[in-house]
């Protein structure tokens, strides 16, 4: 004699084998689509790898170009040992550094100031900076140029090839970004925190040092990260405004000396590319949470 309990129970679930169907074919597409998604963009650095590790003869033959037939380091010896190839890695990581200083020391006080100090126009000012952002550099760097050579003229300062003019070109690319990010989460931190520390006589400093820079710092490495990277990986701003070789960064430094000419020197290209690419990708393997956090504060706060 079935217990009441039992005979309470249905006999099948409705709709849970459809459930369990449906279910089944979401992670059929999300495999499909996450195989394509590696196909795509994890085919061009296996290349890049594949080639780092081939002898230039070996490049040259026409040969199976996804197989090593002979494979050598001698690329990354010789880039690694090259005095050219540390100056432009040392560029770079002075530029990146310095440039990520400014843009943080500039972006969390604009953000602070534009998201708890209430004035006249500042939704309209915060608006205006991300509006900045969408500029794209290539219409910026010819009035840029301009400029650098009107005050070369007038005060006999030279601010081209230089690798600090860098220092002024890259923060107009980061500022804006990283100021519109620190702007929503500043946003979302709740105003009694700020206002109970008015109350208990804290200066506005003492009020962003103390509540707002500690609570928002996933926002501030999202911005970190971000800024490290524009200037990490910067083109056109350095092709522009430097020439010499001593002052080149690397992204510039890689193509203008490993191209001569009609002369492509494959092997040592895509090994600076790829030790290029390592100190973004070493930040990202460890902080990327934060940088993920941090956008998604500014997308929804903002």
């Amino acid at each position: 004699m079935a217990t009441p309990a039992a005979a309470t129970v249905p006999a099948s679930r409705p709709g849970l084998g459809s459930m369990r169907s449906d279910r089944r074919r979401a992670l059929y597409w999300s495999y499909f689509f996450l195989v394509l998604f590696v196909i795509f963009f994890l085919t061009p650095p296996l290349y890049m790898l594949i080639t780092s590790l081939k002898t230039s003869a070996e490049i040259s033959t026409g040969t199976n170009p996804w197989w090593v037939f002979s494979p050598t380091l001698q690329n990354y010896k010789e880039l690694l040992t090259s005095p050219t190839y540390l100056t432009f890695f040392r560029n770079s990581a002075i530029v990146s550094v310095l440039v990520v200083t400014i843009t943080m020391a500039v972006s969390i006080l604009a953000a602070f100031s534009l998201s708890r100090m209430k004035f006249w126009g500042s939704a309209t000012l915060a608006t205006g900076v991300f509006l900045t952002y969408l500029i794209p550099e290539t219409l910026l760097f010819i009035p840029l140029f301009k400029i650098f050579v009107f005050v070369q003229e007038w005060t006999g300062i030279e601010l081209i090839n230089h690798w600090w003019v860098l220092l002024i070109l890259y923060p107009t690319l980061t500022v804006p970004f990283c100021t519109w990010i620190m702007i929503g989460y500043f946003s979302s931190i709740p105003k009694e925190l700020d206002e109970a520390a008015l109350i208990d006589g804290a200066s506005y400093t003492q009020m962003l040092t103390k509540i707002f820079i500690p609570v928002a710092l996933p926002g501030i490495i999202a911005a970190t990260i971000f800024a490290f990277t524009v200037s990490w990986a910067q083109f056109l701003y350095p092709l522009a405004f430097t020439t010499s070789a001593d002052q080149l960064v690397l992204p510039v430094g890689i193509i203008t000396t490993l191209i001569k000419g009609d002369v492509f020197n494959w092997g040592q290209i895509m090994t600076g590319a790829l030790l290029g690419a390592a100190p973004p990708l070493i930040i990202y393997a460890f902080l990327m949470d934060y940088y993920i956090a941090g956008l998604t504060a500014g997308a929804t706060k903002g």
